[in-house]
């Protein structure tokens, strides 16, 4: 099964992410959005950061999941390349271990800067198949 898939709309980028559950198409989506960043292949796991969030639906906590991870690569300069994510569909939280590293000129490509996650076209399908969708405002 692929991971990802990208769409264009207008001037936005969707990722398509898919997983054999929520928790895996969480952590695709995170990689879909890293690719459009830069290379996430070449992101080497230098550093780890532990996330947790509770919100009131799946869509609320894609989005928040999708924002924490580009406040960090905006504020702190970071790019993450392998996630490990856990969702608990009732609880309506994630707990998720990334690993990554300082973004370096030298190293990575520059990419498409992403300026923030929409709500539009926003979608989360618990069965099979499992899928989200987000549309990336650039």
């Amino acid at each position: 099964m692929k991971e990802y898939e990208f769409f264009d709309h207008t001037a936005d980028v969707g990722v398509k992410a898919f997983g054999k559950d929520v928790s895996e198409a969480f952590a695709n989506a995170a990689k879909g959005m890293f690719d459009i960043i830069t290379d996430s292949s070449v992101i080497s796991s230098k550093g780890t950061y532990e996330i947790k969030l509770q919100a009131d639906d799946l869509e609320q906590l894609l989005v928040d999941w999708l924002d924490e991870l580009l406040f960090l690569q905006s504020a702190k300069n970071l790019v993450f390349g392998e996630f490990k994510v856990n969702v608990d569909e009732n609880e309506r939280t994630l707990s998720a271990t990334v690993s990554g590293e300082e973004f370096d000129k030298k190293t990575h490509k520059i990419g498409t800067e992403i300026k923030a996650v929409t709500y539009h076209m926003l979608e989360v399908h618990k069965n099979e198949p499992c899928f989200v969708k987000v549309l990336f405002d650039i």
